[in-house]
């Protein structure tokens, strides 16, 4: 709403890149991502998922879209209408549809499974459950169907030892212990 086309964020890549390698640097631009904007629906969320996938990126927050003062975004939120335009646009605004538009861009933590498979079901998009490349999820195996495989799949690991670890990077800030 109000950006610029995404080719202009490709192009911006593809300079920031060179300028990386001229300088001998290796850094990275690491996207914003925002889910349940206004005006979209579950198929731009597919979408946006796709496009995540295309990227290779795994996003690991993901900002719901929150309505704050003087903008045109909470406008369409609070209107349901585009303000430039007079059109109606869509408003997502249950906690379970955000849920779900919020796990398909983290469509590889398996605990949102469950979300990402009911999204794809909304937006038509079975295509996208499967083994080739361009799947977002596999299909579940046979005799593991039931919740106890699926619904609740990364959550509750504990064992005698306490919960399992996560396995994600993260920037750790922590201060050294002074004597």
């Amino acid at each position: 709403m109000g950006k610029p086309s995404h080719e202009v964020y490709e192009k911006f890549l593809k300079e920031f890149d060179k300028a990386n390698k001229k300088a001998g640097l290796q850094q990275f631009a690491v996207p914003y991502f925002m889910s349940s904007h206004p005006g979209c629906t579950m198929k731009e969320a597919v979408k946006l998922a796709e496009y995540v996938r295309d990227l290779g990126f795994t996003p690991e927050q993901v900002q719901d879209f929150y309505p704050t003062p003087s903008t045109l975004s909470t406008c369409m939120y609070y209107t349901g209408i585009h303000p430039l335009t007079g059109e109606e646009v869509y408003v997502p605004k249950s906690a379970h549809e955000k849920a779900i538009q919020r796990a398909l861009m983290q469509y590889k933590n398996p605990v949102n499974r469950e979300l990402v498979l009911e999204g794809l079901k909304i937006a038509g998009r079975m295509d996208l459950v499967g083994y080739g490349e361009k799947c977002l999820i596999r299909p579940v195996r046979k005799g593991h169907g039931d919740s106890k495989y699926t619904e609740n799949a990364g959550r509750n690991r504990e064992s005698k030892h306490g919960p399992a670890p996560k396995k994600t990077i993260r920037n750790h800030h922590t201060r050294k212990k002074q004597k």
